[in-house]
């Protein structure tokens, strides 16, 4: 059996949710890291109290064209929001993609290094341009 990695940490699932005869779902190591990062993405700055530095601002290329210019700056947005923010993982790279430019979807591809284990690990974020549904 795999030993627990403890240095990395534990917490709450993200959307909080109920385990029956257990309580409230707690994740840990890299799936924590990656629950972490969403939140942290999803986050606008200003938006927690007391933590007003806390978050990324992709908000505000919502209606933004997707220029090369624009790309560069996403990137630069979500990675000092690393940065600052998540010092278990080293960023390696920042991949950008349209996966539906009439539906508004992008999804930021981030591929990083746990530094206490030093695994790579990646996820896919996606960032939808546009919101509401069709009524």
């Amino acid at each position: 059996m795999m030993k627990k990695k403890a240095y990395l940490g534990s917490g709450w699932a993200f959307p909080p949710c109920f385990v029956k005869n257990e309580g409230i779902k707690i994740v840990s190591e890299d799936e924590l890291i990656k629950e972490s990062l969403t939140i942290l993405l999803s986050t606008t700055m200003g938006e927690r109290l007391f933590r007003f530095d806390y978050g990324c601002n992709l908000t505000q290329f919502i209606f933004s064209p997707m220029t090369l210019s624009n790309e560069t700056l996403i990137k630069d947005t979500i990675e000092n929001a690393i940065i600052l923010h998540e010092p278990r993982i080293e960023l390696e790279r920042i991949e950008l993609e349209i996966k539906d430019e009439r539906a508004g979807i992008l999804w930021v591809g981030l591929y990083y290094r746990i530094r206490a284990t030093n695994n790579r690990n990646n996820m896919v974020y996606p960032f939808y341009f546009k919101e509401g549904t069709n009524l």
